[in-house]
């Protein structure tokens, strides 16, 4: 039986990654003759691509702009082969104390983010979509942190982007009647997938197969994650015991509807988010050029591909 590591999204497990837990809880791997090892990163080594690139992990969970920065900067060949979310996951967000009452307001505010060259032309692109000034906008390094609105409230900031609205903006003691989330999709964010499930052309090449049945595996735990939410609960807890269960079950909740497309398909890459989103990294300086965005993915190994 195959030993497979499989790098989660982040530094630490949450509900985006419940159906890779559920079916490994299962024993369904198992069942497929994979022996399914779930691990999250050590910054001081890298992303997720990073360890793909290096060979150290055999699949992976990251954002696509990171991907395509790859592909386009050092050629790795690394590529995508299902969609986890079909929604951006990142909001701006902010509190009634602050009077911001919309994306145009921040112009002349601080607003707290990961200045990445993406994180920069995001939060331009959001104030000026709603008519504001992005050279008014003060930003504030917050590096890998991510703000809550408790940490607005106390002065830190007057807003903060890159909080996903289903998990770091709902942490937090403010009522909720006093926080103010703006998902960016619905502010005038391209549209995109916020996380991709990839693995290395090499893998992909030699084991098409092995791909083939850990897609089909994990799509069966996604299904029943979504669908079985108790037992996923449940099962979460166990993963992520330091996170209390009214956070963990909204978590839960709203992030899983993002995993299917309109479709209710799980997996399926989107060309038209993969696309214009490359285009708008390129334009925007956050990529080298978008020349290779058709070739970062592949819908070939999905049973659901049409």
């Amino acid at each position: 039986m195959p030993h497979i590591r499989v790098m989660l999204d982040y530094f630490h497990p949450w509900p985006n990654s419940a159906g890779l837990y559920v079916a490994r809880a299962r024993r369904w791997y198992a069942e497929a003759g994979l022996d399914v090892e779930l691990v999250v990163q050590d910054p001081g080594r890298g992303d997720t691509l990073e360890y793909l690139a290096r060979g150290e992990v055999d699949f992976g969970i990251f954002p696509p702009n990171r991907l395509l920065a790859r592909r386009a900067e050092h050629g790795q060949p690394l590529i995508a082969v299902a969609a986890i979310n079909h929604r951006g996951l990142e909001a701006i967000q902010t509190t009634t104390s602050t009077g911001i009452t919309r994306p145009r307001e921040l112009a002349g505010r601080r607003i707290a983010f990961n200045p990445t060259p993406r994180g920069r032309a995001m939060v331009r692109h959001l104030v000026a979509a709603d008519g504001g000034d992005p050279d008014a906008v003060i930003g504030i390094d917050a590096g890998a942190r991510e703000l809550t609105v408790d940490d607005i409230v106390a002065g830190e900031a007057d807003a903060t982007f890159g909080n996903y609205w289903s998990w770091d903006a709902l942490r937090g003691d403010l009522p909720e009647e006093q926080r103010l989330t703006w998902p960016v999709d619905e502010i005038g964010a391209p549209s995109y997938h916020s996380y991709l499930l990839g693995t290395s052309e090499t893998l992909l090449d030699q084991h098409p197969s092995l791909v083939r049945d850990f897609l089909a595996v994990t799509a069966r735990g996604y299904a029943a994650a979504a669908q079985e939410t108790d037992a996923t609960l449940e099962l979460l807890e166990r993963v992520i015991p330091y996170f209390p269960r009214p956070l963990i079950a909204r978590s839960l909740a709203l992030i899983a509807p993002t995993w299917t497309d309109r479709d209710g398909r799980w997996g399926v890459i989107d060309e038209g988010r993969m696309g214009p989103y490359a285009h708008w990294l390129a334009e925007n300086g956050a990529i080298p050029d978008d020349r290779d965005w058709a070739k970062s993915f592949t819908n070939g190994l999905l049973d659901v591909a049409t």
